[in-house]
């Protein structure tokens, strides 16, 4: 009997944990991961698949230490830094945040607008139906329902794998081209870039640790987030994996030199292997579902960043009136974000771009998370030991990755 409430309490507590990290990992396989991998696919075939599954440990590591330092201090990270390293460091942080939420949203922003031109409707129609839509739910709801909302939208990006399923690739061909990496090549390198930065984010990590805060999560809670955590990040990274993996079976079978300039284009290039109906819809589903949970993530973590820098009211249990900036800083980057798309801006230089910005911002974001782990958190929350120098060693292993490929791949 003793048992049997024993096992009951651990499934309560992973049943309220689960939200948070799934979201986030949903999130993570937004339309600029999708760009990315669609890219690595289409001009480097399966070449670029290796460092999709070797991001899982790192994603993994990134996000555990936030939900130790959510948990553990029940503080967001903005605040945290805030505290530890005083207002101009910690507005250094925000301002970091903001550039690289702005761009992610004007991203996610875009491939909605270019999802939507697939079947004829205009992008400034699908922009402010976005807007309108997003901002009423995240108005009239709490954090529980704009969570469940998410957690629906983002299991769309499981379309992508039938994406991969149905396009065939030659194993052997997988195979061969798995160790196959041509490190002297600035194009090459420039992908590495943008798919390491469109895996690890900042606002990932502010998103986790705030939303564990808002959602009232406590200690016990931990290993479930821990759980839910690995889970999601296995899951992020084999549907980007996929959509690599799709793209380079499919790219093969159309036409390798006419490159992939547009949301169409990507969609198109898969038609190929799936059929001209079948193949958009798949795609458009697949891409929505990431891209939608990401606006709403981005958004979200703006709003909670600014909240913590300034020490003003930042939840969505509380009414608009009770903490105006929060919503105000949500509304006013999803507004900004669609008007930047409705000029037209190239789509696919901008995510590409936008996840080697991110690479570049790793020694930052990784130096923070790991400065603020080490010295926040006691006794077993607190990295220490071997452990402590592994992650820190593969901190600065994909810190100087992310500079060295970002900085090489640009120079080009």
């Amino acid at each position: 009997m003793t048992a049997l409430r024993l096992s009951t309490s651990r499934l309560a507590q992973l049943a309220m944990a689960v939200g948070p990290g799934l979201v986030v990992m949903l999130a993570d396989t937004e339309a600029g991961s999708v760009i990315a991998a669609a890219q690595s696919g289409a001009q480097w075939g399966y070449r670029l698949l290796l460092l999709q599954f070797l991001i899982i440990p790192l994603l993994y590591i990134v996000q555990e230490l936030s939900i130790r330092l959510g948990l553990g201090t029940g503080k967001g990270y903005g605040e945290l830094v805030r505290m530890r390293f005083g207002p101009a460091l910690a507005s250094l942080s925000t301002v970091t945040l903001v550039v690289s939420c702005f761009g992610a949203l004007v991203t996610e922003m875009s491939g909605l607008a270019g999802a939507g031109q697939l079947f004829g409707i205009p992008a400034w129609q699908t922009i402010v139906f976005l807007i309108v839509a997003i901002f009423g739910m995240v108005w009239t709801g709490s954090y529980r329902s704009v969570e469940r909302i998410a957690i629906f939208l983002g299991l769309f990006e499981l379309a992508f794998l039938v994406v991969a399923w149905k396009s065939h690739p030659d194993t052997t061909e997988v195979i061969a081209q798995l160790t196959q990496m041509p490190l002297k090549d600035k194009n090459y390198l420039y992908l590495v870039a943008a798919c390491l930065g469109t895996s690890i984010m900042p606002w990932t990590v502010f998103y986790q640790q705030s939303a564990l805060i808002d959602k009232g999560l406590g200690l016990q809670h931990l290993n479930a987030a821990r759980i839910e955590t690995l889970i999601g990040a296995i899951l992020c990274q084999c549907v980007t994996a996929a959509v690599l993996v799709g793209a380079a079976a499919c790219i093969k079978l159309a036409d390798p030199a006419s490159g992939l300039g547009s949301v169409p284009q990507i969609a198109d290039a898969f038609t190929t292997a799936l059929g001209h109906t079948f193949g958009r819809i798949v795609f458009v589903i697949g891409m929505a579902g990431g891209a939608l949970v990401a606006t709403i993530v981005v958004c979200l973590t703006v709003a909670w960043g600014v909240g913590e820098a300034t020490g003003r009211r930042h939840s969505l249990e509380q009414h608009p009136t009770e903490a105006p900036w929060f919503y105000a800083a949500f509304g006013i980057m999803l507004v900004a974000a669609g008007l930047l798309v409705c000029s037209g801006i190239n789509l696919i230089r901008l995510s590409i771009a936008t996840g080697v910005a991110n690479a570049l911002l790793l020694p930052i974001v990784l130096g923070f998370l790991y400065k603020l782990a080490r010295s926040e958190l006691s006794g077993s929350l607190r990295p220490s030991g071997v452990y402590a120098k592994a992650v820190a060693l593969i901190f600065v292993l994909a810190a100087g990755t992310g500079l060295y490929c970002g900085i090489a791949g640009a120079w080009n």
